[in-house]
């Protein structure tokens, strides 16, 4: 059985990018609505006329929000040049095997696999990339001392709070609420 030959992918050949969406849902909207479109740019005020007014316009009240959500948003967008290329000498079963074990940026390998693999794929397990020395936009060292912690609380420190002892009954003493 010949073992298939892998071919030679050059850098400006379209099996290296992801999709575009960004430039695909612009295509689909000039498709839709062509009056929308000036010089190639999209007239807002003329589509929310062709969609009857239907645009909310107004912030968005609620929802999932983070630091940083609309950088996320615009770099999911942005389409990536690369290749995932296989390692049959590190795999288990080459030949046989349905699955892939992929090592990467979590974002770039699924834009590289969204072109190829929609569709086909039943499952994408992703290992969150905990404390690597990347950076982060969110503290994630919450170590503290113990006195630290009851001022902050409020059960140390000035204020008024103070630690607080609760007396407990000796040993074979049961309160009876009586004096």
């Amino acid at each position: 059985m010949n073992k298939p030959t892998m071919q030679k992918i050059n850098a400006g050949d379209p099996e290296t990018q992801s999709q575009n969406l960004t430039a695909e849902n612009i295509q689909r909207l000039a498709e839709l609505f062509p009056e929308a479109f000036t010089e190639g740019k999209i007239d807002f005020d003329v589509l929310k006329q062709l969609l009857g007014g239907q645009l909310d316009d107004r912030e968005e009240k609620y929802g999932l929000n983070w630091h940083g959500k609309r950088k996320a948003r615009q770099l999911a967008l942005t389409p990536s040049t690369g290749t995932l290329r296989p390692c049959p000498e590190e795999s288990v079963d080459w030949d046989t095997t349905q699955n892939l074990m992929i090592e990467g940026d979590n974002l770039e390998v699924l834009k590289l696999l969204q072109k190829s693999y929609a569709g086909k794929v039943k499952l994408i397990y992703i290992d969150p990339p905990y404390n690597t020395g990347s950076e982060f936009v969110y503290p994630d060292d919450f170590k503290d001392n113990i006195r630290n912690y009851l001022e902050l609380t409020g059960q140390a420190g000035g204020g008024g709070g103070g630690l607080r002892r609760i007396p407990r009954p000796l040993a074979g003493s049961i309160p009876t609420g009586s004096t």
